[in-house]
């Protein structure tokens, strides 16, 4: 599978994005999603995560409440929706693949993904 992560640009403090990620080559169904984020001169940092069927999410305490990840298997796309930006949520933003079928449990560490996109940047301005 190959992924594409989509819907970046530049937006004013306070306002929303919708990135998504969307796979080529091979069906979603069988992987969990993770999105990524790395600001200049920082590591890049867990975001948030979601199960291959879309039973499971998990986020960052830093994103918990403005963000939402969902999945649209049909499609072979996994989106993050992005509310109440701020400057700190500035960052080029990934997503990655890990194959697995579990329904509880997603991951929060880079090591865990096979497959990543190429990243979309994203850049929130006062």
């Amino acid at each position: 599978v190959q992924l594409q992560a989509s819907g970046g640009g530049l937006v004013q403090s306070g306002g929303s994005l919708r990135l998504s990620c969307t796979a080529s080559g091979d069906t979603l169904d069988f992987y969990s999603i993770g999105w990524f984020r790395q600001a200049p001169g920082t590591e890049r940092d867990y975001v948030s995560c979601i199960t291959s069927g879309g039973d499971f999410s998990h986020y960052a305490g830093s994103v918990k409440g403005r963000f939402t990840i969902s999945r649209d298997n049909a499609k072979k796309t996994v989106y993050l929706q992005m509310n109440n930006l701020n400057l700190v949520d500035t960052a080029v933003y990934y997503c990655a693949a890990e194959l697995s079928m579990a329904t509880t449990y997603c991951a929060a560490y880079e090591s865990q993904y096979e497959v990543w996109g190429q990243g979309t940047q994203v850049t929130v301005s006062s």
